[in-house]
């Protein structure tokens, strides 16, 4: 079947009269019916306008193409109107349209996939697209699409061109792809639902592992990455690269797997994702040769924050309860162990959250240099807590620790003299290669850390407890500016580097006994679902029924600190989003460092509340920022 036998005479009108959207398409529908394979016309009309809910089908240059799939559709079918004037089919199209193609397709099958894709590969000339605006009769528009399709696609056919997409029955996906978020929470399931439903519209078997908190799900089997047209690595931390060898690899940005799942596709498509190599003994990062610095920088960090996340959320939440259910009047200087089960839950809890910087520094190391860069960067931790020196060791100094940014230092210093130590030896008799990661790596790496730890600790130290004393001495404004600022930033980018940025910072600060700052990052974080929520539930003519529909959800998400929730709205139309979010986060931030609110816990959103210094003002906080979020938003917002 080609794409002109899915026209007809009858289902092509010119100089057709429409005043708005809904009219265009009544007549389409009309036009359609005339194929005689639409059992229902009403709901063949219902099915078109809510497949214009999700999303425009307007495609530029004045071209918009209208499509349903449905079970009242008994066959594939084409029609189209150019209207006498253009119209505007959407407030927000760049322009005015007036060639208008209607696809009908029935459940089964994939083939209205592969009619747009063909139609839209046709429409993408524009002298093409010219031509037909000035056709003279429905003959010779018909006429230019069959000699266009003709010298595009010669005699290929809808049939062939679907079993080439899908493949044979045995062959399995065409695409394969990893996703992956340093926290493991939102952005890796969000990647992989885009990139499966986009290969699904594209009509391309396509399977997704996730990399998630819970370890890794559907993992994709060394028959299926052997038979794959090629893989998406859409990831910002580690994840396993040398089972990709020699296959068409994409690497990218998580975020690149939700905004762009079909350009990624694409990408496969046409040939231009390289091949993949695995070096022996080189790193499984997700990153690639043509990262920038600060893209790699980030992308080894969020690898240690994602390992060292755990330690953090069940060592903090544990001190919290603590702090709960301990008794102040018993021993005011012993608070947190007065009483036998406080006092367990503050040694486990401790114990734990103990862990915390070593880990992170030993993760920074191992996404720099492989599983040898693991034990260098878990002792340069170590040392970066105990804030030992050469001053310490052979005088009287004291020790001071680091802290969280002597930690970072010490993961990167680890993760690159493992490196280094990997290219130096690289030269060594082949009979040595084995106690290179034994011997060389860890005695090598670890005397080196141990030397450079020791010398920049004091300063380190120092700079650890002047940002302390700073941040304990702040008071009035300057709170309330810290407040807004750490706040806004987990709205900017809703889990990004910017959002990542601020919980570091907080989580910092908490392992420096400033518990007010964390209060502000959690609550800023809260905010940006619910304000969506708000808005959706209380406004609905300002969202489609989709969004409606999920609004709901970000209730949900929001009251359990999860960000993420409001991307897909962002996404769909950032421009009013984040700053209406920033706005409201900023708002909450500042009155959270205002009421005097803590947290000693780092995660857990309304589940932790119990254990947040003064709760009451801090629910106060939350719905102040939610409503400001909100109220911005919905001013913003046009109706839909």
């Amino acid at each position: 079947m080609r794409l002109i036998e899915l026209f007809s005479r009858s289902a092509t009108a010119l100089n057709v009269k429409a005043a708005n959207k809904a009219e265009l398409i009544d007549r389409l529908v009309d036009l359609q019916f005339t194929h005689g394979n639409i059992t229902d016309k009403d709901a063949y009309t219902e099915a078109i306008f809510a497949r214009e809910e999700e999303y425009s089908t307007y495609v530029g240059n004045g071209i918009v193409v209208p499509h349903a799939k449905t079970n009242v559709v008994t066959a594939p079918s084409l029609a189209v109107a150019r209207t006498a004037e253009r119209i505007q089919y959407n407030p927000d199209d760049d322009e005015k349209s007036d060639l208008f193609f209607m696809i009908a397709a029935p459940m089964n099958g994939s083939l209205h996939v592969d009619m747009l894709a063909r139609l839209m590969n046709l429409l993408a000339e524009e002298d093409f697209v010219e031509k037909l605006r000035s056709a003279k009769t429905e003959e010779e528009f018909l006429d230019m699409l069959d000699k266009a399709e003709q010298e595009h696609f010669g005699s290929e056919s809808f049939t062939e061109q679907e079993a080439a997409a899908r493949g044979s029955a045995v062959g399995g996906y065409r695409i394969l792809a990893v996703t992956a978020c340093p926290t493991g929470i939102a952005h890796t399931y969000m990647a992989a639902t885009n990139l499966e439903k986009a290969g699904t519209e594209m009509g391309l078997p396509t399977k997704v592992e996730t990399n998630g908190s819970g370890g890794a799900k559907n993992i994709l089997t060394a028959e299926e990455i052997a038979r794959c047209d090629g893989i998406i690595v859409a990831a910002d931390k580690n994840v396993e690269m040398a089972r990709f060898d020699g296959k068409p690899v994409v690497i990218t940005r998580v975020a690149d797997g939700i905004h762009k799942p079909k350009e990624l596709i694409q990408t496969i498509l046409d040939g231009k994702a390289p091949i993949y190599h695995s070096a022996e003994g080189a790193s499984a990062s997700a990153a690639s040769a043509g990262d920038s610095v600060g893209s790699a920088f980030y992308k080894h960090l969020m690898n240690g924050v994602s390992h060292m996340l755990p330690f953090v959320v069940g060592g903090g939440i544990m001190i919290a309860l603590a702090f709960l259910l301990d008794d102040y009047s018993i021993d005011p200087s012993n608070f947190g162990t007065n009483t036998p089960l406080a006092a367990f839950f503050k040694t486990v809890g401790g114990e734990a959250f103990g862990f915390m910087l070593p880990v992170l520094a030993g993760f920074i190391a191992m996404s720099m240099a492989d599983r040898p860069g693991l034990a260098v960067g878990f002792t340069g931790g170590a040392l970066a807590v105990s804030g030992v020196s050469f001053t310490s060791i052979f005088g009287d100094a004291p020790a001071v620790s680091g802290g969280f940014l002597a930690a970072l230092l010490a993961g990167f210093v680890s993760g690159f003299v493992v490196s280094w130590l990997k290219k130096t030896t690289e030269k060594l008799p082949q009979a040595l290669d084995g106690i290179r990661p034994m011997l060389i790596y860890p005695l090598g790496g670890i005397f080196i850390v141990g030397v450079v730890m020791c010398a920049v600790n004091p300063v380190m130290g120092a700079l650890n407890t002047g940002l302390s004393n700073l941040l304990n001495s702040m008071g009035g404004s300057s709170k309330l500016l810290l407040g807004a600022v750490v706040g806004g930033m987990m709205s900017i980018d809703m889990g990004g580097p910017f959002n990542k940025a601020s919980y570091a910072f907080g989580i910092a600060a908490l392992s420096n006994g400033n518990y007010d700052i964390m209060a502000a990052v959690m609550v800023g974080g809260m905010v940006p679902p619910i304000a969506i929520a708000i808005s959706t539930t209380f406004f609905p003519k300002k969202w489609t029924a989709e969004e409606r529909n999920n609004g709901f959800v970000n209730y949900i998400m929001g009251l359990c600190f999860i960000s993420e929730g409001a991307i897909p709205y962002a996404a769909a139309d950032p421009g009013r989003v984040i700053p209406s979010c920033i706005a409201g986060s900023a708002v909450s931030g500042a009155l959270s460092m205002l009421f005097g609110c803590t947290l000693m816990a780092p995660h857990g959103g309304i589940f932790v509340f119990p254990t947040v210094g003064n709760p009451i003002m801090y629910i106060v906080a939350l719905l102040i920022g939610s409503a400001v979020g909100a109220a911005i938003l919905t001013a913003l917002k046009k109706d839909r």
